[in-house]
């Protein structure tokens, strides 16, 4: 289940709370990049390698303009925990009540070894500079991540 945004659309605006209790806004970054990642679960494998790879180029993303936020349906103990265990150093937005999650369209209907379910799907969003969606990943390749972006970035 694609999102229903589409590259070229305004991004959505919200407002949320991180791992720390800071108040994270979409318009607290206009005028930089940002890499708003969807992610299942704190704490998951998959999770962990994806996070972790943003983790660690979070450096190389910011010195082209990037910033970095997380958002999944965990609430913002278990964010922390997350954060602390893999060093990140950047804000994980816990939507527990899925405001920000329905506004990007990411979460939906999925299976697992035959299982069907609600959950939410892994997606990228890249925003640009005046709050409009430059790229979508649906489907972000979780090891390397952060390079695949940088090197949309080249253009």
């Amino acid at each position: 289940m694609p999102t229903h945004l589409l590259e070229g659309d305004k991004a959505p605006a919200f407002t949320g709370y991180d791992q720390d209790g800071n108040k994270i806004t979409l318009s607290a970054f206009k005028g930089k990049k940002v890499v708003l990642y969807f992610y299942p679960q704190d704490l998951t494998p998959t999770c962990t390698i994806q996070s972790c790879n943003l983790r660690d180029n979070n450096t190389l993303l910011q010195k082209n303009g990037f910033v970095v936020i997380g958002v999944s349906p965990d609430d913002a103990e278990s964010h922390a925990r997350f954060a602390t265990r893999n060093k990140l150093p950047f804000s994980l937005i816990a939507d527990t009540r899925h405001a920000i999650i329905e506004k990007y369209g990411v979460w939906g209907p999925k299976q697992l070894y035959g299982r069907k379910y609600m959950g939410l799907h892994r997606t990228t969003f890249v925003i640009d500079e005046k709050g409009v969606i430059a790229k979508i990943y649906l489907r972000p390749k979780n090891k390397a991540h952060a390079e695949e972006i940088l090197e949309w970035n080249k253009g």
